[in-house]
């Protein structure tokens, strides 16, 4: 019983994250980080791999977005497309 419960567990580990969840996760880490204030970024994600793009105020919170798509579960690249406005 317990082999089987192990091998369900490994199974379910194993399973590919769908691209819509890591759209939700992406999406709602880079809208609560009070540095990013990414609710405006437009996120795409096809096949595990997140584009970015969108504008914000420095290059930090460019820099910061892609550091936060990167640690959601299931991303195997990001592509950081957002530009830095000046002024």
């Amino acid at each position: 019983m317990v082999l089987i419960l192990v091998a369900g567990a490994c199974l379910a580990a194993d399973k590919a994250i769908s691209d819509d969840a890591i759209y939700d996760n992406v999406r709602i880490r880079l809208a609560s980080d009070i540095d990013v204030k990414g609710g405006g970024l437009k996120v795409d994600v096809k096949e595990g791999v997140v584009s970015l793009s969108g504008d914000v105020e420095s290059q930090m919170q460019k820099d910061k977005a892609a550091r936060i798509a990167k640690k959601v579960k299931g991303v195997k690249r990001v592509v950081n497309n957002i530009a830095v406005r000046h002024g």
